[in-house]
């Protein structure tokens, strides 16, 4: 089971590979719409912001996020880090159920160019 510091880890290397991004992957991830990510098997929340091609965490909570974000995402922590490393496709996580992703769907035709 991935450590809640993997985990934050592999969030910053995403936030790093959307930074470096080019062309319709840049675009959509030039949102700004506030972000949470929740790591079911460790039952914390990183919550933050997507904005300028980056996520930017503003705070680890317990549980679930106090307040609804925008673009809302929960996978368990080995999931998070096998995608980041490339091991796990998105598209077929998100297919399968073992990750979920809510946003309203103007945010979600912008995200599908990141999956």
């Amino acid at each position: 089971m991935a450590t809640i510091e993997e985990c934050r880890s592999a969030l910053d290397k995403l936030s790093d590979n959307m930074a470096g991004a080019n062309g319709d992957v840049r675009s959509a991830a030039s949102l700004d719409r506030s972000l949470s990510c929740r790591i079911t098997d460790l039952d914390i929340t990183f919550v933050g912001r997507l904005r300028d091609g980056r996520i930017v965490v503003l705070d680890t909570v317990e549980g679930p996020p106090p307040e609804k974000a925008e673009i809302r995402l929960a996978m368990t922590g080995d999931d998070l880090v096998a995608m980041v490393a490339g091991e796990l496709h998105f598209a077929k996580a998100w297919g399968s159920g073992r990750v979920k992703l809510e946003a309203g769907l103007r945010d979600l035709m912008r995200l599908r160019k990141l999956l």
